[in-house]
């Protein structure tokens, strides 16, 4: 007999549930065959068998909430399925045309089309073998939202009688509000604004962006410089890249700084590990990879863990401005929105100029104004002449 038990879930998750079991006791197994899908606050992690033969039993159902090291099932290794009974005689059945071979999808992507009502037969599979990923079924959901205004209008047309919908929060979601509310009820949080004129980072982006794509392999964006100007800022404030742990304050002198990505799920923050040690290039690449990934749901939990300091961009929503919520236990989190031509003062002369107002929540336990607004200053200063991140300024 082998035992299945949760595995480690990784630092600061401590609980994980139970979201599907593929196999039923008494099926057969392959060792390696992915049996149950657990789901943390964080990412999805598929179980699999230990040993060839047969799922004996079932000791955490579906939607039980289990822990590192808990008992999921038992696997009797080395024996065969029960036979079942040979089926009554029939007249058989004139020959059909033998269906293609088909790859059963992933097991995470079974669930999203079970929990969205898609159809994975219609979905292209870019996995081995050509099987659906939990990427190319979240792919078709988004391609399906931007289905032409014409279905949506006929489907509105349509009858119906259910005025509210009832749809219980995921697992992820949930703990998305637990902890928005644990850092706000926890942390002295206040936030402090200023504004960034975009001009001279636009124009070095315009000027470079066709030799860097062709030299690097990636698009050239804002996100690496708001990066290194953020590790910039840190650097003269280290108070914004600390975090409080009982009584003690606990000074980072590495920079790994999370970039908040919008999911399906909901709101995750992959980090970039020694964003300190990377080029403008480097930041681009780890960024899209990994926001690729948490999208696609493939994220291991240890690349959501650790962060110093994070950014988040509500500006590609096309928010103007807003007050960012920490994410603890880190002191510091920088608020980018969107670029906006507004008629500014410069020289005692109005120019229109493209301009983003940033913004930064703090934990003032850990932080007094002064130190926020140097770092947001900072920022600005570095964002605004961006050659000053080149000569370490």
């Amino acid at each position: 007999m082998a035992d299945m038990k949760t595995p480690a879930l990784g630092e600061s998750v401590s609980e994980a549930t139970v979201a599907r079991w593929i196999k039923k006791p008494g099926d057969a197994v392959k060792k390696d065959e992915i049996l149950v899908e657990l789901e943390t606050d964080k990412v999805s992690l598929e179980v699999a068998s230990p040993a060839d033969g047969v799922l004996e039993a079932i000791n955490a159902a579906e939607g039980a909430t289990v822990t590192p090291g808990t008992l999921l099932g038992s696997v009797t290794a080395g024996k065969a399925a029960a036979a079942a009974p040979p089926p009554a005689a029939v007249p058989a059945p004139t020959p059909a045309p033998a269906p293609a071979a088909s790859v059963p999808a992933a097991p995470s992507a079974a669930r999203v089309a079970a929990e969205s009502n898609l159809e994975l037969s219609a979905v292209a599979g870019s996995g081995k073998d050509g099987r659906v990923t939990k990427g190319d079924a979240l792919a078709a959901l988004e391609a399906r939202s931007t289905m032409p205004a014409a279905s949506a209008v006929a489907s509105a047309s349509r009858p119906t009688h259910e005025r509210e919908e009832r749809v219980k929060m995921t697992r992820l979601r949930q703990t998305i509000a637990r902890r928005l509310k644990e850092a706000q009820n926890s942390a002295a949080m206040l936030t402090t604004f200023n504004e960034v004129d975009m001009t001279a980072v636009m124009a070095l982006r315009n000027q470079y962006k066709d030799t860097f794509e062709k030299r690097h392999g990636v698009k050239l964006g804002f996100m690496s410089f708001f990066v290194k100007a953020v590790i910039a800022a840190l650097q003269a404030t280290p108070d914004v890249n600390a975090e409080i742990d009982g009584d003690t304050i606990v000074y980072k002198n590495h920079y790994d700084i999370g970039v908040a990505v919008g999911t399906e799920k909901g709101l995750v923050v992959p980090v970039v590990r020694d964003a300190d040690a990377m080029n403008l290039a480097q930041i681009e690449k780890t960024i899209g990879d990994l926001g690729k990934r948490a999208r696609a749901g493939q994220l291991g939990i240890d690349e959501l863990q650790g962060g110093t300091f994070t950014i988040t961009n509500g500006g590609i929503y096309g928010s103007l401005m807003s007050t960012p919520i920490l994410n603890a236990p880190q002191s510091g989190i920088l608020g980018m929105h969107a670029i906006k031509d507004r008629p500014i003062a410069i020289n005692g002369k109005i120019e229109i100029r493209p301009m983003m107002y940033l913004a930064l929540s703090y934990d003032h336990r850990v932080v007094d104004g002064a130190g926020a607004v140097t770092f947001l200053v900072k920022v600005k200063d570095a964002i605004e002449d961006p050659q000053r991140l080149l000569l370490d300024l």
